[in-house]
This record gives structure tokens, sequence and C-alpha cells, in this order.
């Protein structure tokens, strides 16, 4: 502690006053980052096997800066040398007990053994025999064992409670050799050739790596450093994410060991790759917390959309170059390649995806971004088993773990389709895919599906239904398209949203191999598990050659004031989902609600919902479940009202008036169906729906005081509107009203289709 004091004084003269452990905490990324990208080579196989740090010139940089670099350095050296000590005397604490113990009549460790397990003198020859001891104890004695796992230390001005195993902490004057030194090596570098410490500093800095390569020699036949279990540090998963830091988006290869998570930067000095640190997180305690990113703005999305365009160009350019004999080496195409490979890198790096936030106890956090979801709930799911299984390890050499990754990567390449072969084989054209229903749900939940397709990213290659209504079963009858080049698998990813606070949570997923020998050019309707939920759809597939991608940026087409047949369209249905999410609301927490449809809701929120269905439909269904089921029944009042034509178009308005006049029930209600056919596809089945749902409506008519009557009422001049050249008001509305009402006491009114039905003759079970 005294070389401590001494440094601490150092700072203090210079007017700099010691960094605290937050500080030092917030920096530590960056710091760690100019530490491990020395141009050196640290690659090593054993955990100590580390190359000598080689002197060499200061980095040409001012005095100032280098001063001022050197200050960054020196206050975190100091940091990390006052955490070191305290480690020390924790591990230092529990030796007078053991010796105390050691001459009673049950020792909980012998004489001979508590000198082995204590000698600092020679410790890094005695370590492996101190390790022994340890484990060995472990095993046979339960209170050592307890002693052993759970060692506090209590680091920091504010005193915080840190648990460590006895084995981590004998590991730390080993890790402390390669630290020492790399923090030498670094405030060397930023040290002016002319400061009073530089020679002091270099002759220090000889002096560690003459040690640290002494170390290394002795260690060439000692084993790797195991972790607590008694296991050595394995690899479970890698592969390539997207980290988002200050700096902005960058591409970086993620290794998940058994017992902490390190990111690296992949790079290339001449031929030969190697891998620069980032950043590392334990395994213990950690919490991870996934959404969508929202969407980008204006710009980005225009840049995403011309790249895309341009990537499509790029393609069938060396498609051409490849047919005309020019061989698949030659300059232009290697060049034309390169340009597709860099189009594709920004696409991944800056089009929206679905981020995965990582918490650590530390408070250290870290979020990754990743373009799949069922490729983050890969990772999702296997973090969270590997964090479940551990305990505090032996804290990692960073360097040798760094170095080895070349060697233990299983991703070989980034997830780029433009460096695939064998395109031939793949999928290209359009897909369509009819998601119908899901069942095995253990819980009334909202759900939706999320589909994706691989390939080249010219077009969206992830869609989602709409979410279902709240209970346990969910009917989509949603046709989802895709335009695809170069497909090759289909995922599904099944997802619930909370009710109470909109989070999703991923319920289980799948994937569909696509072979373009075997697709189905007819509809085929299967069945897959995706964990406990069985999700049906049907898929269809039509090869043709691919329009070029649009250079405009897909922007959320309105719903209010639109033609209903056109946001059907859009939407791939025959029943607009704003109709079908507000129903289902009304008919989940409004049917008991005095004067629902009658009592107007506040106009502020209903404005708001109808700001969130014209822009973020997710948003807007998030929305439904927490405002007045009034302002939620005031919205759907308010689509048809604000309709440009109204649901049932005004050239019927003289049919009806005609058919209300017929003296005879049964056939005026023929003659009224008669007429309910005649209207458009979306029209018909819209107003089916919402018949159907005024009538349930009705049914609790005792505790709503709606009858079918007042519903009508309500309705009547919304759905359906006269002729711009009647002016009798009084008559249209009565009209309007009866109408309405006659519909609603049809005893065989035909029920809506969601979707457009499948041709039988197509289909395939």
């Amino acid at each position: 502690m005294e070389l401590y004091r001494e440094a601490d004084h150092y700072l203090m003269s210079y007017g700099i006053s010691p960094v605290t452990e937050n500080e030092n905490e917030m920096r530590d990324s960056d710091l760690l980052q100019d530490v491990f990208n020395a141009e050196t080579d640290w690659v090593s196989h054993s955990p100590l096997q580390t190359e000598p740090c080689v002197s060499s010139a200061p980095i040409a940089d001012s005095p100032d800066d280098l001063l001022q670099k050197r200050m960054v350095v020196l206050k975190g050296l100091l940091t990390s040398e006052e955490i070191y000590l305290t480690e020390l005397e924790t591990l230092l604490t529990p030796m007078k007990a053991l010796k105390a113990a050691a001459g009673t009549s049950q020792p909980v460790l012998s004489t001979e053994e508590v000198n082995q397990l204590g000698v600092y003198r020679g410790f890094i020859d005695n370590y492996e025999n101190a390790l022994e001891i340890v484990q060995k104890c472990m095993l046979s004695d339960q209170r050592f064992r307890t002693l052993a796992e759970s060692m506090m230390s209590f680091k920091g001005s504010d005193r915080v409670k840190t648990k460590y195993t006895m084995e981590a902490l004998l590991y730390k004057p080993l890790d402390r050799v390669m630290k020492t030194t790399l923090m030498l090596h670094e405030l060397w570098n930023h040290t002016p050739p002319d400061h009073h410490d530089s020679v002091l500093l270099q002759e220090a800095l000889r002096l560690s790596s003459s040690f640290l390569s002494g170390v290394n020699e002795r260690s060439q036949c000692k084993r790797a450093v195991m972790l607590s279990k008694g296991e050595r540090r394995q690899l479970i998963r890698d592969g390539f994410v997207v980290d988002v830091c200050e700096s902005g988006h960058n591409l970086r290869h993620l290794f998940l060991y058994a017992d902490l998570l390190l990111c690296v930067k992949l790079t290339s000095t001449g031929r030969q790759a190697h891998y620069r640190f980032c950043w590392y997180l334990p395994l213990v305690g950690l919490k991870l917390q996934w959404a969508s990113e929202q969407l980008p703005s204006s710009e980005c999305q225009i840049k995403i959309s011309k790249t895309r365009a341009k990537m499509y160009q790029l393609k069938q350019a060396l498609q051409q170059h490849m047919k005309g004999g020019k061989g698949s080496f030659s300059r232009a195409v290697e060049r034309l390649r390169r340009k597709l490979e860099e189009c594709e890198l920004w696409l991944l790096t800056n089009t929206p995806s679905f981020t995965l936030d990582l918490h650590s106890t530390s408070g250290k956090s870290h979020t990754v971004r990743l373009y799949s979801l069922y490729d983050l709930d890969e990772w999702k799911e296997v973090i969270e088993i590997q964090s479940g299984k551990s305990i505090e390890t032996v804290p990692p050499d960073l360097l040798s773990v760094t170095g080895s990754c070349i060697k233990l990567r299983m991703t070989q390449q980034p997830p780029l389709h433009c460096v695939k072969s064998n395109e031939q084989s793949h999928v290209c054209g359009s897909i369509y895919v009819m998601v119908h229903s899901a069942c095995g749900l253990q819980h009334p939940s909202s759900v939706y599906v999320c589909v994706e397709v691989d390939g080249f990213e010219f077009y969206d290659r992830q869609k989602q239904t709409c979410l279902s209504a709240f209970s346990v079963t969910t009917v989509w009858d949603e046709e989802l398209v895709f335009q695809v080049d170069g497909a090759q698998q289909l995922f599904l990813v099944v997802v619930s949203q909370s009710e109470s606070d909109s989070q999703d949570n991923i319920l289980g997923r799948a994937v569909l191999q696509l072979d373009p020998d075997i697709m189905f050019k007819k509809w085929k309707k299967l069945t897959c598990s995706l964990g406990h939920i069985d999700v049906t759809l049907s898929m269809k597939y039509l090869p043709h050659p691919l329009e070029p991608p649009s250079c405009t940026p897909l922007i959320p087409e309105p719903v209010f004031c639109v033609q209903i047949a056109q946001v059907a369209k859009q939407e791939g249905v025959l029943v607009p989902h704003i109709v079908r999410s507000c129903v289902e609301e009304v008919e989940r927490r409004g049917l008991n609600e005095e004067g629902i449809y009658r009592i107007s809701g506040a106009s502020r929120e209903i404005q708001e919902l109808k700001h969130a269905f014209n822009t973020n439909y997710r948003e807007a269904v998030s929305k439904l479940r927490s405002l007045d089921v009034n302002a939620v029944s005031g919205t759907l009042k308010l689509y048809f009202r604000e309709l440009p034509l109204a649901l049932i178009p005004s050239d019927h308005f003289q049919g009806f008036s005609v058919a209300i006049d017929i003296a005879d029930p049964y056939v005026r209600a023929n003659h009224m169906l008669a007429v309910l056919q005649g209207l458009p596809d979306v029209n018909r089945n819209t107003f089916l729906f919402l018949l159907h749902h005024l009538r349930r409506v009705a049914e609790k008519q005792e505790q709503n005081k709606m009858s079918l009557s007042n519903l009508a009422t309500v309705f009547g001049p919304s759905l359906l509107r006269p002729p711009v050249d009647r002016v009798d008001i009084s008559q249209e509305v009565e009209v309007q009203v009866q109408v309405i009402n006659l519909y609603l006491q049809c005893h065989n009114l035909p029920e809506p289709l969601l979707t457009k039905p499948l041709d039988l003759e197509e289909l395939e079970t």
C-alpha cells in the first residue's frame, strides 16, 4: 500500500485527483481497448504463455496529448492496483483462522497444507500446489468448501461487497504479472521521451518483461488454469453481431464461453487474421432484455433503399460477367464482389433490427444487435442457460482467451449472403405464407408470429402478423408475401405481449428448409411445432424473375380517411386490422360497460389512437389495452365515419329504401341478404364482422344498456350514406337506422371471412 500512496501523491502533485472506482468503470472499456490494441503477438496456448514486451518508439503524438493519455493510464493503473491489494487482503484473511484451527482436535487443514496454501514468496511456483490443495479440500471438507466458495471483499469508497472463490483469488497474482507488464508498456508508450520518468519506466518495463518471460518458461509444462468447477474454459457458441456503442454500430465477433461473453474485433494483418479485445462480461448474474428497434430517420431510410437498389444492380452485373465467361477470379468480378460485400455489411449494421441488452451485476452493460429474431432467441436462450449454471470463476486471461479465438471460432465468415456459393439451388421469386392460427397457449395472451427468410438484402426479409386478441385461442388468417433472392430457409418465431407492460416474450421458434426442387407451387397446409405452441400455416412458392427493389423508403401507410379496400389490400386481409383490434378489445373488457358505443371517449385519447394506427400498428395495439374502453369504441366509430366512401356504398341506398317497405319479413330478409352479397368482398366481410360483434354486445344489454335498436341508431349514419343529391334528412336517418337494425335481427346472417379462401384445387393437406 505504501507504493500506492506514493503514486497517489504523484498524481496529486500534477493537480489530478485519483480516479474513483465508478469513474474507472466508465473508462474501463476504452482503457482496455487501448491496452489490448498494442501491435504485439500475445497469442498463447497456456494462460501465462505470453511473448515478452518488445520496446518500441513511443507513438507520434504531441507532448500534451501524450501526457494527457499518460494520466488516464496511470489513474487506471492505480485504481486497479488498489482493487488488487484489497483482493490479496481478502485472500490472506482466513489464514490466521486456518492456522489456529490446524492445532486443534478438528482441524480444517493440516499445518503442512496451510503452509503450502499461504506461501506468498515464490507464489508463482507454488500456485499449482495451492490450487491442488484447495480442490482436494473442497471435496473432502464441507466447512472448507463453504469458505472457499464465498470469500467476501469490500471494494471502493462505497464499500461494495464482492463475492469470490478462493481459486479466483489465488489466480490474481498470476493475472497481475501479465496486466502489470501491459500497463507499463502502455504507460511508457504515452510518456514523452524527454520526460524524467521515461528512463525509469523503460527499465521497469524491461524487468517486468524479463520476469514475465521467466514465468512463461516455467509454466510450459503446467496445466491450463481451471474454472471453479474444475472445468476448462469451454466455447459454447460464437457468431457475428453488431455492437452498439457511443462510437456507432460496429460488426463484432461474439464468443460465449461457459463462464463469460467475449466481444472481439476481427482484423487482418496481411493474410493472417487475428482478434482484438473489445469487452467481456461474466455470465454470473447476467440479465438480458430484448426489443425491436424503432424505425430509423427518413434520411437513413432513403439510404437503405438506395443501397438495396445498388446491391441488386451489382448482383445483376456480377451475373452478366460470370455468364460472359470472364471467369470467377477476374479483376472486374472481384471488384463487383467487394462492392456487393460492402453494401451488405453496411445494411447489416444500419438496418433496423433487434437489440439484446446485457446487464452485468458489476454495473456494466452492453447492447448488441441481431438482424434475425430467430438468431436473437437462440443467443438469448443459450446465454440464459449458461448464466444459470455459472458461479464465480477464475477471471479470464483476456489476451490468451482473445488470442485463441481464431482457433476456436465456429463461424468462419460474417453472415453475408453475397459470399456464399451454389446460388443456383436457392429460391428466387415469391413466397406466400398464410398464417392461420396457433394453439397451446397456457394462459390468455396477445400473440403475433414473426416470419423471416434469408437471402440477399434487396427486399424485406422479416414480416409479422397482427397481434391476436387477448385469449388462449389465436386466429390470424393473415397472408405475408416475400420477394426473395437466394433464400434457403424460412424462420418462424411466436411472440406474446404482456397485458400489463406490453413487454414481448418469445414463446418458441422453428425453421423450415426451402428446397426449390421440391418447393410447392400449390398451397400446402402444415402445422409447425414452436416449443409448446403449434402454429398452422399454408405456403406457396412462385418462381419468377425479380423486379428491381424500389428506391423509395417504405413509409407506413395511413388507415384513416383511406378507402377500406386499399387498406385491406395492403394488409392482405378482408377485414382491416384496425376493425378487428378494436372489436376484440371491446369484447375483452367493454361488453359490461354501460353505454358502450353510446358514451363517447376522451377526444384526446381517440386522436392519440388514430395517430398510432396511422403510423405504428404495434404501438396502437399496445395503447388499446391501456386507454379507456370508450376511447377504443370511439376510435372504431371514427374510422367508419371518416371512410371516403361508406362501408355500404351509397348506390345501394335506394334498394334498401325499397326493401324496408316489403311487408313479408321472409321476402324482405332474402332481399336484404341478396343486396349484401352484391357488396365488394372487403365491404361485405367487414360489415358482417361488425354485425356479429354488435349482436354479441346486445346479448349483454342488461349490463351495458345497449339493445340492437340502440346500436343501429349509433352505427346507421356511419355505415350507410345516401347519395349526395338526397335532401330529405329525416327520411335518410330513418332508412339508415332501419337497415342496420334489420341486418342485426337476421337469423341466417352469414359468417365473415377474414381473408380470401385458398383455392381448394390447389390446397394440399
